[in-house]
């Protein structure tokens, strides 16, 4: 299966939480997605969306909706897990395109969450860990949260942070804003709102 090499799929994902530890016989699963196209060439963002997904094996606590505004009555009509991973298999031709997240939390959460489900993985393995990247960039010593390292780039965060949807938007802002800067060009405009 040849790479395709038009567009970065950069995701974001929400997980149920708690405050402490989860409640006995509930587990950290994954609420939403969030996507957010990248065209490696323009540096566009060109797309912004967000895959809600019902939890199966745990309930949105009160801290989880403070920190993500997702409440459970919001994910009661969601999709499974193996809707938000066929979208972005076919849809967003995950196992031939390149993705990128802010650490490696993401993706370790979605191999575990489809491991547990017993769900095909939606990506291939040409991942691009853009906290590891930005620090290595700006030569800090250790990685830093998205709002500091957008804050240290001159970019302002838009949206509401902790919502999957509004993450991946903002790191696909960082993204191109380091692409730029390797190519030695500046970012176009950004077609589409934030």
């Amino acid at each position: 299966m040849a790479k395709r090499l038009d567009k970065l799929v950069v995701v974001d994902l929400e997980s149920t939480c708690w405050r402490g530890p989860p409640p006995p016989g509930e587990e950290s699963e994954i609420i939403e997605v969030g996507v957010c196209l990248l065209d490696p060439k323009t540096l566009v963002r060109e797309e912004r969306r967000s895959l809600l997904v019902r939890p199966q094996r745990s309930s949105v606590s009160a801290f989880c909706t403070e920190l993500t505004a997702l409440r459970p009555e919001d994910l009661a009509g969601a999709g499974t897990l193996a809707d938000a991973c066929a979208v972005l298999a076919g849809q967003y031709d995950g196992r031939r395109r390149a993705w990128a997240s802010y650490g490696d939390y993401d993706r370790r959460q979605l191999e575990r969450c489809c491991r547990v489900q017993g769900l095909r993985y939606p990506f291939g393995p040409t991942h691009l860990n853009v906290k590891a990247l930005f620090a290595f960039d700006a030569g800090l010593p250790h990685e830093v949260g998205l709002a500091r390292a957008l804050e240290l780039s001159g970019l302002a965060f838009v949206g509401r942070p902790h919502r999957g949807v509004d993450d991946a938007w903002n790191v696909a802002a960082l993204l191109a804003q380091l692409l730029a800067r390797w190519q030695g060009a500046a970012p176009e405009a950004n077609s589409g709102g934030a």
